[in-house]
C-alpha cells in the first residue's frame, strides 16, 4: 500500500509547491527536448543553424552571436546530438516522475528526491568545475533549496 504524507500548509510548504512546479515545468521541456534531439536528424539541425545565422554573417561577418552558433554547430557531432537527445530524456523523464511522486504525497518520494537531486548537484558541480558555467552553480543552488524543502515537508510530514 502507497503511504502519503498529511496536507501541509504556509509559506514554505507553498515555495516547496511552487519549486515542484518549476521543476516539473523544466522537467518536461527537458524531456520533449530530447525526444526531438531523437527524431530530428543532423543534418536538419546543422541546416537550421545555417539558415538562422546566413542572413546576419552575410550583413555582419564578424557578429559575435551568429559567429558562435556556427562554431557550436560545427563541434555538434551526431554522436553528440545521440548522447544529449538520451540524457536529457532520461534526466527529464527520472525528474518528471519524482516530482509527480512528490505532488502526490507519497512518503518513500521523499528520501528518493533527495537522492536523485543531491546526485543532479554532484554532477553539476562536476561540470561547473570543467565548463566554468555560472548557470551549472544556479541550477545547483535551485536543487539545494529543493532538497532542503523536501527535507522539511518530509520531516514535518512525518511528525
Amino acid at each position: 500500500m502507497i503511504q502519503h504524507l498529511a496536507a501541509r500548509r504556509g509559506p514554505l510548504h507553498n515555495l516547496f509547491e511552487a519549486s515542484l512546479a518549476l521543476k516539473g515545468v523544466f522537467a518536461a521541456l527537458e524531456s520533449l527536448a530530447g525526444a526531438a534531439l531523437l527524431f530530428i536528424t543532423h543534418g536538419a539541425i546543422l541546416g537550421a543553424v545555417d539558415w538562422l545565422t546566413r542572413n546576419e554573417l552575410i550583413e555582419d561577418p564578424s557578429d559575435p552571436l551568429a559567429a558562435h552558433a556556427v562554431r557550436l554547430a560545427d563541434r555538434f557531432s551526431a554522436d553528440s546530438q545521440h548522447f544529449y537527445a538520451i540524457y536529457l530524456l532520461t534526466h527529464g523523464l527520472v525528474k518528471l516522475v519524482v516530482v509527480l511522486m512528490l505532488q502526490r504525497r507519497i512518503t518513500m518520494a521523499y528520501p528518493l528526491a533527495m537522492a536523485v537531486f543531491a546526485g543532479f548537484v554532484a554532477y553539476q558541480l562536476h561540470r561547473w568545475s570543467v565548463t566554468g558555467s555560472p548557470m551549472m552553480l544556479a541550477l545547483s543552488a535551485f536543487d539545494a533549496l529543493v532538497i532542503f524543502l523536501t527535507w522539511r515537508e518530509w520531516r514535518a510530514g512525518k511528525a
